[in-house]
């Protein structure tokens, strides 16, 4: 080729004679050109389209992830591993067994958008949940919106049924569960939370913003004053006492008399928290700290302790309980009259309602009335549950309801006002505010002095008299120096006493030397059986099972036993029982 024509040829003119001559070469080889370079450019655009969807849903991608999306209508847990709650701090005994604490629980949840046939999805979720109703889950399936749920917390099995369906449009949300290990042992004092993981009951309510904070949840569990042992101990005996007796119903503390601590509460019927909408709302009732009762002649306790704290009275002083007391329209009578004059520890040893009316009656009304105000009888105990009781009383306090309030009956309490006060009488005359949590035994315990130490003392001494020699005797456990007071009581029904419907209880503190721990039984309607001669009063059925949970729980406690013929010694303290004077044991 001449230099002119490669310059032609390189400027785009293309010579006659040198198209002529080479056309055909020419034409085959761009032919063959046309085609890659054609493949070459789809791919190139190909590529850069779905470079351009990748960037695009990865932006997304990371927009919901980490800042939540720009939708703020739509809920993040319509992403599938999204949580909802927030932890929630776990609930521990005073010795660190768990009692409540959160495990992982995945929820179902629908878009109703992406639903392709709502009756099919219903159809086969109904056999993973043949508790959810059909047309529900149709009306859920086919509901507004992006977000409807279907339920919530489901088991390990449901989450794996649900998931092998591959239904569109249904997903999970991974949620927390409150769970309780030990199950209905602790459920009144626990109480339970909602699916939402907020209390509704019991303790989970009453401090549910210290446990449900995420702050605090990250610290140690909260302790109660609780011992797993001791709960456990009260649950079984109270259990089977009403079983024996085929009780309505029964009520059971354990607390410690020098901190106010509750080692143990026990309300029966009880519920399983962990399914609490499947039991009635007599098993959700709290007897212990909800319940008001005239508790009989556990009331004695006080009034003995009040006359001789007012010094109206001395051991050896005594009232004549020939004949019933008779005022407006009603007699006052002994349930086992001794027909005789009576000492002021054969009164409370036998339990003498006219004896206690009597001295009531030289108290005087308005001291009666100061004195079972700081014992605290007037009003809902301060402690950590929304389910607590007021007492009820006359509301015009006249000469009758000074006489009957003293063997308790016009007045009614709770059982833990009852354990509450008898424990302020046996450790030396201090009252303590209650607990459910455990305190720090450097910590000072504030009380106020209700009773002189030397008028606890005395009480300490009749109270161990009660279990010795009269009506208490079968709560009498060898080693422990159990001390106590019974009290049947009629029940008030509609304000008036149900014939032969008891409530029976017993309350009683050990050791009587060095009182540590208060018990109380009660048992709701008891019946007696042929253990019991048929008799169903607080002797035969409710100071028994007092007497069983305290040789169960003292050596566990590391209570020590004692020789109590030799341990509690001899004094000059000399009182009239049954026409025989007789020595106190000296505490």
């Amino acid at each position: 080729m001449t230099d002119l024509a490669l310059r032609s040829w390189r400027s785009g003119a293309k010579p006659d004679y040198f198209a002529s001559r080479a056309r055909g070469p020419v034409l085959s080889e761009n032919r063959n050109r046309r085609p890659l370079e054609t493949a070459r450019t789809r791919l190139l655009v190909a590529g850069a389209v779905f470079a351009l969807c990748f960037a695009v849903l990865g932006s997304r991608i990371i927009d919901l992830s980490l800042l939540g999306g720009a939708d703020a209508n739509r809920p993040t847990a319509h992403a599938p591993t999204a949580t909802l709650t927030l932890a929630r701090a776990d609930i521990v005994d005073r010795n660190g067994t768990l009692l409540a604490t959160n495990l992982p629980a995945p929820s179902l949840y629908v878009d109703p958008t992406m639903v392709l046939d709502a009756e099919e999805a219903a159809d086969k979720l109904r056999a993973a949940l043949p508790e959810l109703d059909r047309d529900t889950i149709i009306q859920r399936a086919t509901a507004g919106g992006r977000f409807v749920w279907i339920k919530r917390n489901l088991t390990p099995n449901q989450h794996y049924e649900i998931n092998r369906l591959g239904l569109p449009g249904f997903g999970f949300v991974r949620e927390e569960r409150r769970v309780y290990p030990h199950g209905p042992l602790f459920a009144h004092a626990l109480g339970f939370t909602g699916v939402d993981n907020h209390g509704l009951s019991g303790l989970e309510k009453a401090i549910d913003e210290a446990l449900s904070d995420p702050t605090e949840a990250r610290r140690a569990p909260v302790a109660l004053s609780f011992d797993v042992r001791v709960q456990h101990a009260l649950h079984d005996e109270l259990s089977a006492a009403v079983a024996d007796f085929r009780a309505k119903g029964a009520a059971g503390i354990v607390l410690d008399v020098d901190t106010g601590e509750v080692l143990a509460m026990v309300s029966l019927p009880d519920f399983d928290p962990n399914a609490p909408t499947l039991n009635t709302a007599a098993a959700h009732f709290n007897r212990a700290s909800l319940g008001v009762y005239e508790l009989g002649s556990t009331f004695k306790t006080f009034t003995t302790a009040m006359a001789l704290d007012y010094g109206v009275v001395g051991l050896n002083d005594g009232y004549d309980a020939t004949k019933p007391i008779r005022i407006a329209g009603y007699a006052i009578r002994d349930d086992h009259p001794k027909n005789r004059w009576l000492s002021v520890p054969e009164i409370f040893v036998y339990s003498s309602n006219i004896g206690a009316a009597k001295m009531a009656a030289d108290v005087g009304t308005t001291r009666q009335r100061a004195f079972l105000d700081k014992l605290g009888m007037f009003a809902p105990i301060a402690i950590e549950l929304p389910e607590t009781g007021r007492p009820l009383t006359p509301k015009h306090w006249r000469e009758i309801n000074t006489l009957t309030v003293a063997f308790g009956h016009g007045i009614a309490v709770t059982p833990l006002h009852l354990i509450d006060g008898f424990a302020t009488i046996v450790n030396g005359g201090i009252r303590r505010a209650p607990t459910l949590l455990k305190r720090d035994l450097d910590a000072p315990t504030d009380g106020t002095q209700v009773i002189r130490p030397e008028t606890s003392a005395i009480m300490r001494r009749l109270l161990h008299l009660v279990v010795t020699d009269g009506t208490g005797k079968q709560a009498a456990v060898a080693g422990y120096l159990v001390g106590g007071k019974t009290g049947t009581a009629e029940k008030a029904v509609n304000g008036r006493y149900k014939n032969n419907a008891l409530l029976s209880t017993f309350v009683a503190a050990f050791p009587m030397n060095a009182p540590r721990y208060a018990v109380l039984a009660m048992l709701d309607e008891p019946r007696g059986n042929e253990s019991t001669f048929g008799f169903a009063g607080a002797g035969w059925t409710a100071a028994p099972v007092v007497g069983r949970v305290i040789s169960r729980i003292a050596p566990l406690l590391g209570v020590e036993p004692v020789n109590e013929e030799i341990a509690p010694g001899r004094n000059d303290l000399v009182v009239h029982i049954n026409g025989r004077s007789r020595q106190l044991a000296s505490f």
